[in-house]
């Protein structure tokens, strides 16, 4: 992971869009965080940062979350079976 400045940025915005191809790019503006370039080198990434950063995805996490500490989830495993055992919709 590289760190760089917002002025580092603007001087050389090219270089570090290919560099964040390769690994993520911290940029930092005051010395604090400001934002993450990270690259999207194949199709899917952009799919994933995309639902990612859905807010029904993230509500749906959330729910998750709250239902597993309150021992309401369900096994991995049950759930495959389940969709395994499914007939094959039309």
């Amino acid at each position: 992971m590289k760190t760089i400045s917002v002025t580092d940025l603007q001087h050389a915005t090219a270089h570090y869009l290919e560099l964040a191809a390769e690994e993520d790019v911290i940029i930092l503006k005051d010395g604090k965080p400001l934002g993450v370039l990270r690259g999207l080198t194949e199709a899917d990434d952009l799919f994933d940062y995309q639902l990612e950063a859905h807010p029904l995805f993230i509500e749906r996490v959330r729910r998750a979350r709250k239902e597993y500490l309150l021992g309401k989830s369900e096994r991995l495993d049950a759930i495959r079976d389940e969709l395994l055992s499914a007939p094959d919709p039309e």
